[in-house]
């Protein structure tokens, strides 16, 4: 079987690994647009286009450190290794995904500077899969065949920007954290960050130490309960903008400098046709077969999606679990079953007071989606340690933004963790 992966960030290394370890006979060859392994864990200063006129894929800023700690974030055979650390810098985590890389020896697959333009099923009937990729570096393009797609290409790089009233007539600056790399452009300022999801709580955290004043605006009914600097100070939602000024809901009134929204991504797949079966509502993507397999071409998987997860021991366990599928060790249910499952998992969401584009929130039942596929595949399960440490970090991490990283924990079984 000739398997194409797309993207060769922490979720197509997994599927790297599995597709040449030898357990099935295939040829794997892997499209990485940028001239690094590890996606968005590779650090640019650079925002905008790249030299070759494509946008930044990386949304990484130069102080992150990670909001889980090292003990949940490795590859079920393949841990992070003894650090006296717990929370990790950007830098050791890239330097974890390059090493698992080469211990497996996957480089060998990777085709550095090929950006994939198109995926659609083909025509000929020969092969499943048509990929048209064009190599930067050679600026040629290349149309190859294959039987199955493994889509790897990360969904942290394409904004998603809120409609604030007045944003067109505000006169300071406006970032998305997409594009924000360090807390200097923010020095003396008065900045509002739109948005209190993991990534504008640390971020209105990061730019606080240069900043003059920052407003954090979210709409969560219950308030955070970390203890922010002084100059941090918590609103409501943003009303509405005017040339220097920002309105919140309460009815205050605050001079700004700069809005930085840090308003999360949309899932995109630009490079496939209409014709793969997949399109993404509302931040849904859909219709997917255990948020993974095309029901339309299920030789078409989409690994990664979930949020709020264990994300490489995940793309672990979906990247084993497609390949059950594909090799006949199981059978695909019918369409129809694969439907009405996922119209069911949406109601019952939906009855849990989530909107569509939760879909993929996995957070607290992260275990269950996890059991689900090591059951429904016959294949190893994730310890169920990952997801009580990673609930632990999570609450830590809204209970004590500032400290939280300081904790440090071990991993002593398959089902129990002590703090160090």
């Amino acid at each position: 079987m000739r398997i194409a992966v797309i993207g060769a960030g922490a979720a197509g290394l997994a599927a790297l690994k599995h597709c040449s370890s030898g357990a099935h006979d295939i040829q794997v060859v892997c499209y990485e647009k940028t001239d690094k392994i590890g996606g968005t864990w590779v650090y640019r200063k650079e925002i905008g286009l790249d030299r070759y006129g494509l946008p930044i894929h990386t949304s990484m800023y130069e102080n992150l450190r990670t909001n889980l700690p090292k003990e949940v974030m490795g590859y079920p055979d393949y841990p992070v290794p003894e650090n006296p650390e717990s929370y990790l810098t950007r830098t050791q985590m890239l330097e974890f995904l390059n090493s698992y890389c080469d211990h497996y020896n996957l480089r060998q697959y990777i085709r550095f500077l090929h950006n994939v333009e198109l995926v659609e099923p083909s025509s000929t009937g020969d092969r499943k899969w048509t990929v048209k990729v064009k190599d930067l570096e050679k600026n040629v393009a290349l149309t190859e065949s294959f039987d199955a797609i493994m889509v790897c290409n990360g969904h942290y790089f394409e904004p998603s920007m809120p409609n604030v009233k007045g944003h067109t007539s505000f006169q300071g600056l406006q970032l998305h954290s997409h594009d924000y790399r360090v807390p200097d452009i923010f020095t003396d300022k008065s900045v509002v960050v739109i948005g209190a999801g993991p990534s504008g709580m640390d971020l209105a955290l990061d730019i606080s130490r240069k900043a003059k004043r920052v407003f954090l605006s979210h709409h969560l009914t219950d308030p955070i309960g970390t203890v922010f600097p002084e100059n941090v100070i918590q609103k409501p939602d943003v009303k509405e903008l005017t040339e220097h000024n920002v309105l919140f809901a309460d009815g205050t009134n605050e001079p700004i400098d700069a809005v930085f929204y840090c308003t999360g991504y949309k899932y995109s797949f630009p490079f496939l046709s209409e014709k793969c079966g997949v399109r993404v509502d509302s931040n849904m993507v859909t219709p997917l077969w255990k948020h993974l397999i095309s029901i339309e071409n299920p030789s078409l998987a989409l690994v990664g999606l979930p949020f709020y997860v264990c994300a490489f021991s995940m793309f672990d366990l979906q990247v084993r679990f497609v390949l059950q599928y594909w090799f006949g060790k199981r059978d695909f249910p019918s369409k129809e079953d694969m439907l009405r499952e996922e119209t069911e998992e949406l109601k019952k969401r939906e009855k849990e007071g989530l909107r569509k584009k939760h879909f993929h929130l996995m957070g607290y039942k992260q275990h269950i989606y996890y059991d689900d596929l090591a059951n429904t595949a016959g294949i190893t399960p994730l310890p169920p340690v990952l997801s009580k440490l990673h609930d632990e970090s999570s609450m830590r991490f809204l209970d004590d933004l500032v400290h939280y990283r300081e904790r440090r924990y071990r991993i002593i079984d398959d089902y129990n963790f002590i703090q160090l």
